[in-house]
Formats: C-alpha cells, structure tokens, sequence
C-alpha cells in the first residue's frame, strides 16, 4: 500500500537529531489530526503512576488505537508533540526514547518539551500527532 508521506532530511542541518526535519504529504491524501494522546486506561485511570516510560508507552497504545480507528498507523504520521512534565531533561530523554522506538525508521519531524502540568491526575506525559493517508 503507497504512503502518502515522505520524510525529508536535510544534508545541510545537524544529523544529531534523532527524526527527520521536515516531512511533506501530497494535496489528495486525507489529514487526520489527534487529540493528543494520553496515558488512560479503559477507566480512564492515569497509568503508570510516576513512570515516564510506562506513561508514554501507555500514550503510544492510545495513540494507535487512534490511528487504527481513523484508517492510518504509525507509518502515516507525519509529525509529532511529544509533552513531558518535567523540567528535568533526563525525564524528556525518558519519553522521547519510548515514543522514538515506536517509530523505528520512521522517524517522523517532532518536538519534544517540558511543561508545567497536563490535564489528568498525576499525568507525565502526552503525545500530538498528524498523520497523513492515501485513501484507495
């Protein structure tokens, strides 16, 4: 099945960055914006108390869930907001890394930061994403 997106890297920017810089979709595909995507339970108890990995595992779960239930996955997104509450970077590092290994090589333009607070009890982390899809 073609994708509609193209990831695109840059020769002229830092190969440090662990995503592609910039990613484009062509004008037929179907955009599908989330809700940024947290770490709930089917109660829609927080999981993972206090565990930035656990959380942002738990918020990719949602996340694909989100994507399976609009005709795309994780290979149709074309960009993410990865939100941590934490001004510790290790604990960044923490959520980035779980939400990295869930792209693999599709490592698709994202941001990464630090917050004050997010809206659910006890909730560490969170996860914004557009994907985009070539409908047959």
């Amino acid at each position: 099945m073609p994708r509609a997106v193209t990831l695109i890297r840059s020769a002229s920017l830092s190969d440090v960055a662990e995503y592609a810089y910039a990613a484009t979709a062509p004008a037929e595909s179907r955009l599908v914006f989330l809700a940024g995507a947290c770490p709930l339970n089917e109660d829609g108890s927080t999981a993972a108390i206090g565990d930035f990995a656990g959380q942002a595992a738990k918020a990719v779960e949602n996340m694909r869930t989100a994507l399976t239930d609009s005709g795309a996955s994780l290979r149709d997104v074309i960009s993410t907001r990865v939100l941590v509450a934490s001004h510790r970077r290790e604990d960044l590092v923490t959520a980035w890394e779980v939400v990295r290994d869930a792209f693999g090589d599709h490592d698709v333009p994202s941001t990464l930061l630090g917050v004050t607070v997010l809206g659910y009890d006890g909730q560490l982390v969170e996860i914004e994403a557009v994907a985009a899809v070539l409908d047959s």
